[in-house]
């Protein structure tokens, strides 16, 4: 299953998506569920993971390196401060993983949103 989540920068869960089949990339579900031009509309810089190489908009993704070369000091520094900006998204997204209906669920991705909408609750007011 595929859920995208926004957050504040310090981590608190602000929405989660309805869910998707397992076999969607990341960015073409956050295209499908209108995250990339919403955040570009409203000017917001969006920090995530290599999943979202190529969104374009406003998404800040770390540097990758090409095959057979290294990074150099510089862009590796910057993917550092990167991660550390990300880390308490992270463990949001850790948190949100340990429910346990999201263990090996064999159900259909619409049952599965009305139970990401109940933890997004759960989360939100815990």
């Amino acid at each position: 299953m595929n859920l995208q989540v926004i957050t504040a920068e310090e981590g608190k869960l602000l929405w989660i998506s309805p869910a998707l089949p397992g076999g969607v990339h990341d960015v073409k579900a956050a295209r499908e569920h209108g995250i990339i031009e919403a955040c570009a509309q409203l000017d917001l810089e969006v920090l995530a993971d290599k999943g979202y190489q190529g969104a374009g908009g406003t998404v800040i993704t770390p540097i990758k390196h090409r095959p057979d070369t290294e990074l150099s000091d510089k862009h590796k520094k910057s993917n550092r401060v990167h991660a550390a900006l990300r880390a308490p998204v992270e463990r949001t997204i850790s948190r949100i993983k340990q429910w346990r209906i999201f263990h090996h669920a064999r159900i259909s991705p619409n049952k599965l949103t009305s139970a990401a909408a109940a933890i997004l609750t759960v989360m939100i007011y815990t």
